[in-house]
């Protein structure tokens, strides 16, 4: 009797092309985004979970709900011949409190550049009248046109920060210099102020961005200092690797306005008569975020106010 062995056959290999495709699938399907595929027709090809969760009437071989192309990134690509399109919706959520944030900033920007137009329009009535002293009022309207061309500026350049299109942090830049040039650039207005200012430190040490980026964040520390510190005041720039301090023994800041210190607009009350923009030390936290550092603020009325902007080691 002849016995037949006969070897257990596996099942055929899965096609590394399906592998693939399934792979695809469940990468879409566990997405934390919210992301459709649409075929060359625009009919929903597959989606995200989280997709199905937010849309209703995402159905497999429809056309999506128009909701899900408002405001969404579309990339189209090519499989085997067949033309996709991959698309990255912005969460309804983000959007309302991006439309919240927005109109909030608009409203501020709106209410501080009210104030110096209507001091302007006062000081040009006032030059109309008999026996005015014109060349003191233009004098004052000029410094109200000025403050508003200054509030532009920052709101531009926030604007552009938080755009993207401006490279906050690329490389290491040795800071010692660019605090001495700023710091001398600033002599004569922290003069005025009966302010001294200083800057000391390691003359190798190095911050992880641009010089220009140091240069906003050193004028916008010293100006604050020239506007709010007081006379007789001192401002000292300390520089460590990775490390910027700024420091004065002037005012200070009450403990109820500390943690506001770097909100865009916000002005304690002793300063709310500043001709400042209300926007440098945000300029200065945006910069540092952006960077990967933080910013630190502390201060006790009549001690000072010292503001520590430090960056992580690589």
């Amino acid at each position: 009797m002849v016995k037949r062995l006969f070897k257990r056959q596996q099942p055929p290999a899965e096609p590394e092309s399906s592998l693939d495709a399934e792979r695809g699938r469940m990468l879409i399907e566990e997405s934390r985004e919210i992301v459709v595929v649409l075929d060359a027709e625009g009919r929903v090809l597959t989606a995200s979970r989280r997709a199905r969760e937010i849309f209703d009437g995402l159905a497999e071989g429809e056309a999506p709900p128009d909701s899900v192309l408002r405001d969404a990134l579309a990339v189209s690509y090519s499989v085997s011949g067949a033309t996709e399109t991959l698309v990255y919706v912005r969460d309804p959520g983000d959007l309302a409190a991006y439309e919240e944030l927005r109109a909030g900033f608009t409203a501020s920007v709106s209410h501080e550049l009210r104030t110096p137009l209507a001091r302007l329009l006062a000081l040009l009535e006032s030059a109309t009248l008999p026996n005015a002293d014109r060349d003191e009022l233009i004098e004052s309207a000029q410094a109200e046109v000025r403050q508003i061309g200054e509030l532009i500026d920052d709101v531009l350049f926030l604007s552009e920060l938080e755009s993207g299109r401006e490279l906050v942090a690329l490389g290491s830049t040795v800071a010692l210099p660019i605090l001495e040039e700023v710091i001398e650039s600033l002599a004569e207005s922290a003069g005025r102020a009966g302010l001294t200012l200083r800057a000391e430190g390691d003359p190798e040490a190095e911050l992880p961005l641009r010089p220009r980026m140091i240069r906003v964040i050193v004028a916008n520390l010293a100006e604050n200092a020239i506007r709010y510190a007081g006379p007789d005041s001192t401002f000292t720039l300390t520089l460590r690797p990775g490390e910027l301090v700024a420091a004065d023994d002037g005012a200070g800041v009450s403990e109820h306005d500390l943690p506001r210190l770097f909100e865009r607009f916000y002005r304690a009350d002793r300063a709310r008569a500043s001709r400042g923009t209300g926007l440098g030390l945000a300029i200065v936290k945006h910069i540092a975020n952006s960077a990967g550092g933080m910013v630190e603020a502390e201060s006790e009325p009549g001690m000072g106010l010292t503001i520590r902007v430090s960056f992580t080691s690589p």
